[in-house]
């Protein structure tokens, strides 16, 4: 039974040329929420998006999710995107839609965005308490440890001289944009370059037949997190959307344990 519809909702973020609106869905519910942070390219109608959706409406709790820039029902274009704007995009969401403590869900890039938001939370007291952090598959400083190590010399000189790479993509038929901007932005924010101080438990779910992100890339993340209780789960023939019914239950399993460990460690279900 769905105790409380989503309730679709925009704001504005940004001013002058770099003004764009955010299409987001709340779902009101008991804390802790839930907040879906995608990947990139992807947007908050995807599998595992409605997936949560759906279970929060199930199990009564807060829910909200959205498209950053450039990505779904948002406006802006994709090819402004970076990083910093997709940060900033994410925490003008969560300040308008989630009124409780909160529990990140970051996909791929989303994971990126989910941590530089609770080293944002961890600098400046007094906005949204993170008490979890469920990355599936997570790919921060991709730009930097995924893609430049691969970069050819004509694709080095293309992005030098056009600004951008136009890359074939195994999701859609369309090609995908990387732009200069996306790779200097991200040496602004790379995250595992040191210890990363959550202040809350983690849990990570990788798939080992991963084509996009290798599962060694989320054990080395795990060598920058501190011990406030990180999880990792490998699946043997997971790929990267960990889309399967069997992989929506492992991710239902893992959000609804933060949830508990957020109640046992202080956070009661108050309404949201």
């Amino acid at each position: 039974m769905d105790i409380a519809p989503e309730r679709p909702g925009s704001l504005v973020v940004g001013s002058g040329e770099a003004a764009r609106r955010i299409a987001y869905k709340r779902r009101d519910g008991e804390a802790p929420a839930l907040v879906w942070l995608g990947g990139f390219r992807s947007d908050m109608r995807g599998t595992k998006a409605e997936h949560l959706s759906g279970l929060a409406g199930e199990k009564g709790l807060a829910f909200c999710r959205f498209d950053y820039s450039g990505h779904g029902e948002s406006g802006g274009r994709f090819e402004d995107g970076t990083i910093s704007r997709w940060v900033e995009d994410a925490a003008a969401v969560i300040a308008e839609a989630v009124d409780g403590p909160a529990i990140l869900v970051g996909s791929s890039m989303g994971a990126w965005i989910a941590l530089r938001l609770v080293q944002q939370a961890r600098a400046v007291r007094g906005g949204t308490e993170i008490v979890g952090l469920l990355l599936l598959a997570p790919a921060p400083d991709f730009t930097r440890r995924l893609m430049e190590p691969k970069l050819t010399v004509a694709q080095r000189r293309e992005l030098a001289e056009k600004g951008f790479l136009a890359e074939p993509s195994a999701y859609s038929d369309e090609p995908t944009i990387y732009t200069r901007a996306l790779f200097e932005d991200g040496v602004a924010n790379l995250v595992m370059d040191g210890p990363i101080e959550t202040g809350c438990p983690v849990t990570i779910i990788q798939g080992m037949a991963d084509p996009d992100v290798p599962f060694e890339h989320a054990l080395g993340l795990v060598s920058h997190l501190p011990s406030d209780g990180v999880v990792v789960t490998l699946v043997r023939d997971g790929d990267h959307r960990l889309s399967r019914p069997r992989d929506l239950q492992l991710i239902e399993r893992a959000a609804l344990d933060l949830v508990t460990a957020a109640r046992d460690a202080g956070h009661p279900p108050s309404t949201v």
